[in-house]
């Protein structure tokens, strides 16, 4: 009687365990396909990202070659503009350092 009771239990508990193997090779597989999935999904994201950055550094040095063709069609305006943004910027600096200075002063 209590062997057939140790038997039932033995066989039920190895039961469990089947079956707790079959659930965590389905887990496992499904993990794997998603994993697949995602690494896939990242591939295709760095290959646009790659096509994009391609694209902006094209458009960027399209633009360098034109704003260098302007800048030697064109010195003195050039010379003219360059004065100018380095004068905005030595009044800037001077005006923020003003500002700075009399804010410490209260």
């Amino acid at each position: 009687m209590m062997a057939d009771a140790a038997d039932d239990v033995r066989a039920n508990l190895e039961k469990q365990i089947a079956d707790l193997k079959k659930e965590m090779a389905k887990i496992s597989k499904s993990l794997a396909s998603h994993a697949s999935d995602a690494m896939d999904d990242a591939e295709d994201a760095l290959e646009d990202g790659k096509g994009r950055a391609r694209h902006a550094v094209a458009q960027v040095r399209d633009q360098a070659h034109v704003a260098v063709g302007a800048m030697r069609d064109n010195p003195r305006t050039t010379a003219t503009v360059l004065s100018t943004v380095g004068l905005l910027g030595l009044v800037a600096g001077l005006f923020l350092s003003g500002v700075l200075s009399g804010d410490r002063r209260r």
